[in-house]
């Protein structure tokens, strides 16, 4: 297919999108952030930001500048721009933008025009903000196509034991001591935090037995309550190299609004 799509944002959930559409032959183009703050980078296209290049299951990206777009997609390839902005849209002509951002408020409008824009999760209201929203929260209704209103509300909570999720107790800079897809044991010493404000060093440790899922990058600056990294119960590595089931039926939800917006 010739219809080219952007996404915002590359982190797993956008990733899982992104290979979804490639898969059924779109040509996609991802936006980021110049420092992105993706937890489970083993399935985030945006590490191509730090990397230059990574490949989510069978599926590569590359950072490119603008005049590299052409040539990474007739490779078969992910372009990934920094691009916060989506200013990309001032100058090139694609068909829908997907906003996988998870800001998780109301968005800007775009800087131009586009046949459909899809949000995901809550913040989108249709058609207020965009001609589609999907629902992010697990559920019987994950991964449903809204045209009139809004997805579930942000909780608050993650998903599931709210214990996996670990998140940085001050502002400061991570010094990891783990790397995704390492076993750990209840109270194991994952990552540390050097405070910003003095000299004073904060524990982060694994609340559980269980696998390092997603951790930020080492040497990254953290604020209080920023999401720092995943553990997961299962205790299974090769789960950390997976795009998630959450991921893929979202994916599926955008894959279902372009076929219909196409359809008519």
């Amino acid at each position: 297919m010739n219809e080219r799509i952007l996404i915002r944002g590359g982190g797993d959930l956008a990733s899982g999108v992104a290979l979804r559409l490639q898969h059924a032959g779109f040509r996609v183009v991802i936006a980021e952030l110049p420092r992105p703050l993706a937890v489970r980078r083993l399935v985030s296209f945006s590490e191509a930001v730090y990397e230059g290049q990574i490949t989510v299951e069978d599926v590569s990206a590359r950072l490119v500048k603008e005049d590299q777009i052409e040539a990474t997609l007739a490779r078969g390839a992910i372009p990934v721009l920094i691009d916060p902005d989506a200013n990309i849209l001032l100058r090139f002509t694609l068909y829908t933008v997907i906003d996988a951002r998870l800001i998780k408020s109301h968005p800007q409008p775009l800087p131009a025009p586009v046949p459909l824009h899809i949000g995901l999760g809550p913040g989108f209201s249709a058609p207020r903000d965009c001609h589609a929203v999907i629902e992010t929260r697990r559920g019987h209704t994950l991964g449903r196509v809204i045209w009139q209103g809004q997805s579930a509300p942000d909780s608050g909570q993650p998903e599931g034991d709210p214990r996996r999720v670990l998140r940085a107790s001050e502002d400061g800079i991570l010094i990891t001591h783990a790397q995704i897809g390492d076993h750990l044991e209840a109270g194991q010493l994952i990552a540390e935090i050097q405070s910003n404000i003095e000299y004073r060093i904060s524990n982060i440790v694994s609340p559980f037995k269980g696998t390092l899922r997603g951790l930020l990058r080492d040497g990254m600056d953290v604020t209080r309550g920023l999401k720092l990294g995943d553990v997961d119960a299962r205790d299974d590595p090769a789960l950390c190299r997976l795009v998630s089931d959450k991921a893929l039926a979202i994916g599926g939800g955008v894959l279902e609004a372009i076929l219909m917006h196409l359809q008519r």
